[in-house]
């Protein structure tokens, strides 16, 4: 490889992307995604070549030192390409759109994402990693630049046109009017019974290798466990959940977990660590111990909530993105471990017991090393504090080690997913410390995303505000501050999540078709604006509207929103019927609509009331159902919010309670031993 010794930087170097600016050192002439880069396009008669991918991605990295440092291949590109650099974390709209065109051409996609298209934004070619030369009948991306370069100026018009033919065919199957579908409990059974036909028995998990979290496949089966008490369905996430702890997939030293494991037994992760990920699985292990009470998941919850305290906050408040797999250039060098090292820094007695207790060997199970674990552990599930105490120890070992890149950007909807876990964990835990880390983060979103018009913005970083808010950035932040609002009963963040709700409804909703698109109606014009609808690593920004819109109208009263909320299933329904399992976070909503719901109203004569009330739900699992409460005294002010509150009274100058249940209500009832009895 002829390794570029450039040092001027490129146009790169002006963004604030960490990932953009990890390649403004480079030889090739980079582009961010702009009109200067597509007017150049064709005004020299160029294709485009696009990268997409982001920080933390470990082929990212390899097809960049392999492709993107290399002097001969980076002149081809200079010479006759337009290339643009695409930072997916921050433009998933545009990510969005090329990888359906990937998945669409090649049947699967992933990152990097490689495309060449017109000057009119119009692909022609979809891939992945590709290496610099051909090798093992993989077509080098060397070749692939000079086959396309020849052709674009003998026969240009065959790109051209199977550019457009592409596009013409992405639109229509997009635009297509999907067959209606009523909701049904149907739905939800089958989703149930396909993770329950994909379950893996010996290590949990729903596919064979490589084995992603799935948190809302968990949180499904948690809610239907709760309203069918099906206790299969309660085995199979604990059977996951307990297994992925124990795997390598979890860090047992500094805590978190990892993107996926690239086995069955969730021992070898891909050791990239994702916030999406650890704020959606703190979630879930705070659910299922409030089902079970089983103390190793609690532990779990602190454990992954100190990780993201102690290494991934910001000291205004808001949460960063991602840590990367790779040190020193090798994936997973940071985590892994020789025996005689530990007993090195613990001593003979302390690190042979720390070497038994994490099957850390002399032969490995990583490259000749070890990454701690606890699957042949069975005593996984107790607290043990001589091994927390020897983990201090060796996590400070640790850190002397070349330190892992940090995307340090901080993105509005995962800070919203993670806003969300926090508050959940403080309704489940009461720990003051979730809430007050969730209260901060909603400040710096407040403060630094958030404009006098409710205009949410994607990016933070080092001072600098990056776009126009996608879907998934209002309904992210919404449902973190529904969450604030069950856990803290604060009337602020009912206001704040029925205002932005409000926008997102003004800038994403389809009034013709119904559902929410993923970028602005009024915003840049791509080949065509998606709906996202499927629920992968990250629930869609539509299943999750959905969710906020069914919860805001039975909070609030809101006849409108209930309207809403129904035209939102309606569309959502013909998808979740093609494949319910696909669509598990949006079968929440379907729970919802199937299930028995139950309104409670609480009229408190003071603040200690509602607190009291606040201490005595936490034990409750509480699905489908939606608890307001209120001091008497604040009646009028959240009757703005609540317009129906204002019905509501004290009786006998007590606190008071009301329940309905499938919109019928009971008498009023002022003890709260009865009320928890009938819950």
């Amino acid at each position: 490889m002829a390794n570029s010794t450039k040092i001027v930087p490129n146009r790169l170097i002006t963004e604030k992307s960490p990932y953009l600016l990890q390649h403004a050192f480079n030889p090739v002439d980079w582009y961010s995604w702009s009109e200067e880069a597509f007017i150049k396009a064709k005004r020299e008669d160029k294709p485009v070549f696009l990268s997409i991918g982001y920080s933390s991605c470990h082929w990212c990295h390899v097809m960049e030192h392999e492709s993107f440092e290399d002097d001969e291949l980076a002149e081809v590109l200079n010479k006759h390409f337009v290339s643009i650099k695409v930072d997916r974390e921050e433009r998933p709209d545009i990510d969005a759109v090329y990888m359906n065109v990937a998945q669409r051409i090649n049947g699967s996609g992933g990152w990097p994402l490689t495309i060449i298209m017109t000057p009119e934004q119009n692909p022609f070619f979809a891939g992945t990693y590709l290496p610099k030369k051909s090798r093992y009948g993989m077509t080098g991306l060397m070749e692939l630049l000079q086959i396309v370069s020849t052709k674009w100026k003998n026969n240009k018009e065959e790109l051209v046109n199977s550019g457009n033919k592409i596009v013409k065919i992405i639109r229509n199957l997009e635009s297509n009017h999907q067959n209606e579908a009523k909701l049904s409990k149907k739905f939800i059974l089958e989703a149930r019974n396909l993770l329950e036909d994909n379950f893996d028995e010996e290590y949990g998990g729903f596919s064979e290798k490589p084995k992603f979290p799935q948190p809302s496949y968990l949180v499904f089966l948690l809610s239907y466990y709760v309203l069918e008490k099906d206790e299969d369905a309660l085995y199979l996430v604990e059977k996951t959940l307990d297994s992925m702890y124990r795997g390598g997939i979890f860090d047992h030293v500094g805590y978190g977990f990892s993107r996926y494991s690239t086995d069955n037994k969730w021992l070898v992760p891909h050791f990239e660590k994702m916030l999406y990920d650890n704020a959606q699985l703190a979630y879930t292990y705070a659910f299922v111990y409030q089902i079970t009470k089983v103390d190793v998941y609690k532990n779990i919850v602190e454990k992954i909530f100190e990780y993201i305290l102690r290494e991934m906050t910001d000291e205004k408040g808001g949460f960063y993105s991602a840590q990367d797999a790779d040190s020193e250039g090798e994936e997973g060098k940071y985590y892994v471990f020789a025996p005689n090292e530990i007993i090195k820094v613990l001593g003979k007695e302390d690190g042979q017991y720390f070497n038994e207790y994490y099957n850390i060997t002399m032969k490995g199970n990583f490259e000749g090393k070890n990454i701690p674990n606890l699957i042949y552990n069975e005593d996984y599930f107790e607290k043990n504090e001589r091994i927390e105490i020897l983990n201090k120890k060796i996590y400070k070992f640790r850190l002397n080690r070349m330190l892992l890149y940090k995307d340090d950007k901080i993105l509005t909807s995962w800070n919203g997913m993670l806003i969300a876990a926090l508050a959940f964990a403080y309704k489940v835990f009461g720990t003051e410390k979730y809430l007050q880390a969730a209260e901060k983060a909603i400040d710096f979103i407040e403060n630094y995303l958030i404009d006098e018009n409710n205009n949410v913005g994607v990016r933070y970083r080092d001072g600098s505000i990056l776009g126009n808010g996608t879907l998934d950035d209002y309904v992210m932040f919404i449902w973190a501050l529904v969450e604030m609002y069950e856990a803290t009963f604060e009337i602020i963040y009912l206001e704040r999540a029925v205002e932005l709700n409000n926008k997102m409804i003004s800038l994403f909703w389809d009034d013709e078709k119904g559902g929410f698109y993923i970028t602005s109606k009024s915003g840049e014009s791509l080949i065509y604006n998606p709906k996202e609808v499927y629920d992968g690593a990250m629930p869609s920004g539509n299943s999750v509207a959905a969710y906020n819109i069914m919860r805001l109208a039975r909070l609030t009263g809101n006849i409108e929103l209930e309207s809403l909320a129904e035209k939102q299933m309606r569309f959502l329904a013909s998808k979740i019927s093609q494949y319910p399992a696909g669509y598990t976070f949006a079968l929440l909503s379907v729970l919802y609509e199937m299930y028995t719901s139950k309104e409670i109203v609480c009229i408190a004569k003071d603040e200690n009331d509602i607190n009291e009330l606040r201490k005595n739900l936490s034990h409750f699992s509480l699905v489908n159902t939606s608890v307001v409460a209120v001091k008497y005294s604040e009646l009028e002010k959240v009757g703005k919010i609540i317009p129906y509150i204002k019905n509501y009274t004290m009786k006998n100058d007590s606190t008071t309670y009301y329940i309905c249940q499938n919109k019928n209500c009971s008498l009023p009832i002022t003890q709260l031993t009865e009320l928890m009895n009938n819950l």
